[in-house]
């Protein structure tokens, strides 16, 4: 190889690498759980000199990705990255990223797979993805349904917030579908705790007669409930599985979260 040609790429290499190690700065922002950073820290942690960690910290600066304070000399995100958040947010698809994860428990399962929404004090399913079983669960898209009655409708009322649980179940009335519907304000909230502890909601027969399902959240950046992932199936074929299928549910909504960039702080 002509020494001009590789010159020119051990530069290239040495920019790549560059690169690289301000995205890996960048990137440290966003999942160290802290609201700012000292030079020190980000050195310690990803093995890069001070030297270097503060050259980074000048480029990014001079693009508003980081912000500096003058008294204490430490950095944290600045707008520009806010804005690259909220861009992608802004054209992150729902229904789109959740599709494969509805194909991947249906397939693996053999239960219907749903994909539901909150719309003010319902619930509806945006999509579905039925097994190749002649015996299946079929649900309504669109059709709105009580937050306390079903698998999928819990797991959105479990984790609201209290303000919003409490208005909830602090209706007069709350609507009785089947005779195994719980209506019990009481009852509902000790249920809703069990639901935050494992991560997921379980029914049977709760909404519609025969018919039983497992549903966990889907999750944002601030920990809000976005969405909920669900199977259902026939009673009969849920009893003895309940505990498996849970597991393949909690999962696909954890995927689905980290796009919306849920579970981000404080990983490695």
């Amino acid at each position: 190889m002509p020494a001009a040609a590789a010159d020119v790429e051990e530069t290239t290499g040495r920019s790549i690498a560059a690169v690289e190690r301000a995205i890996d700065v960048l990137l440290f922002f966003g999942r160290s759980g802290r609201p700012d950073l000292g030079v020190t820290e980000i050195s310690q942690e990803l093995g890069i000199t001070k030297g270097a960690v503060h050259r980074i910290l000048t480029a990014l600066r001079s693009r508003r990705l980081v912000t500096a304070d003058p008294t204490t000399r430490r950095y944290a995100l600045g707008p520009a990255a806010v804005a690259l958040g909220r861009a992608y947010l802004a054209r992150t698809d729902l229904r789109m990223l959740a599709a494969p994860e509805l194909r991947r428990l249906a397939e693996t399962c053999g239960e219907t797979a749903t994909l539901s929404v909150r719309r003010g004090e319902t619930r509806l399913y945006v999509d579905q993805v039925p097994p190749n079983s002649e015996l299946r669960i079929e649900v309504p898209l669109g059709t709105p349904f009580p937050l306390h009655a079903g698998a999928s409708s819990k797991a959105i009322l479990a984790f609201l917030t209290e303000d919003e649980i409490d208005a909830y179940l602090g209706q007069a009335r709350l609507e009785v579908l089947t005779e195994r519907t719980v209506t019990n304000a009481a009852a509902l909230r000790k249920e809703i705790g069990l639901i935050r502890k494992r991560g997921y909601a379980t029914s049977s027969g709760e909404r519609q007669e025969g018919a039983a399902a497992v549903a966990a959240p889907v999750l944002d950046h601030d920990g809000c409930v976005i969405a909920v992932v669900s199977l259902a199936g026939p009673q009969f074929r849920f009893r003895q599985r309940v505990s498996e299928y849970a597991q393949h549910v909690v999962d696909a909504a954890n995927r689905v979260s980290a796009e919306f960039g849920h579970g981000l702080v404080g990983t490695d």
